[in-house]
């Protein structure tokens, strides 16, 4: 079995715990790979390294990211793109998204023996057209339309099947998946859905109204969004936190389930919401 790790060494301890792994990875049998760039950081390992990365990610059978939850979403995208399946190991703070835990190596076992389980996640896809292309984004966690740091509230509009059902005046809009509600999403007051229910969540981000609520579609729901400032102030995207377009007023942003699902490891027996009271507890302490 061959494994690619994406390691995040910008985190504490990070360097360390890759080390680790990729020690007791192959001491279950695997081979290691990793990115040509990262051979300087482990020069007496045992790793295969790979100058191409499209090359790597057809090689390998699956991927570990190391890291906290924004290195984690931000491998799922590769492995999504080429069908693999990916873990995470936290060396972040929560580790929401995180199959194991740093103490928790001994489990590995498993994933080299094929005893584990499939969770399917489901994507957004984002598509507008940016300096006269056409981009098309792929996100696990969320799509973020928001005021830059010195603009004004925003005006929003969200269409659905073509009809217009939602207007906010408010700071921003979060587009997020089940897997998103427990990130951006919670912070805004969304709720924490279930990531084995496949639907579309819109959270307002600070919205001038008594009334404004979180909103759920379908899983099939093709949404269409525009934003305006009115003062020519600044308007940003980011999708799952890593990727920033600057949007212009009124420009139509595309949001729908992405054919592409995010396959997670799990080689723990826990359900999503032991995970959550967990990591919520972590925080409340």
């Amino acid at each position: 079995m061959k494994i690619a790790i994406m390691p995040n060494l910008s985190k504490h301890n990070a360097q360390l715990h890759t080390t680790r792994v990729a020690e007791t990875l192959q001491k279950f049998g695997a081979e290691v790979c990793m990115r040509l760039n990262l051979k300087s950081c482990f020069p007496n390992s045992h790793i295969v390294f790979y100058d191409d990365f499209d090359k790597m990610m057809s090689d390998c059978d699956a991927v570990i990211a190391v890291g906290g939850d924004g290195t984690i979403i931000h491998s799922s995208r590769h492995a999504a793109m080429a069908e693999k399946p990916i873990l995470g190991i936290n060396v972040g703070r929560l580790g929401f998204v995180a199959g194991l835990e740093t103490d928790e190596l001994d489990k590995l076992k498993k994933l080299i023996e094929g005893d584990y389980t499939i969770e399917n996640r489901m994507m957004l896809e984002i598509r507008l057209v940016n300096q006269g292309k056409e981009e098309t984004h792929l996100a696990l966690n969320d799509a973020v339309i928001a005021r830059g740091a010195l603009s004004r509230i925003l005006d929003i509009t969200v269409h659905f099947n073509d009809k217009n059902v939602c207007e906010y005046r408010a700071d921003g809009l979060i587009i997020s998946t089940p897997t998103g509600s427990t990130a951006y999403s919670l912070s805004a007051g969304g709720p924490v859905i279930d990531p084995s229910i496949n639907c579309i969540l819109l959270s307002p981000i600070c919205p001038h109204s008594l009334l404004t609520r979180p909103v759920i579609f379908g899983p099939d729901a093709k949404l269409s969004v525009t934003a305006c400032s009115h003062y020519k102030s600044e308007i940003i995207l980011s999708v799952d936190g890593d990727t920033f377009i600057q949007i212009a007023d009124n420009q139509k942003i595309n949001f729908c389930r992405s054919e592409r699902m995010v396959r997670i490891i799990k080689l723990k027996d826990d359900n999503f919401y032991e995970v959550v009271n967990e990591k919520l507890a972590e925080r409340r302490n």
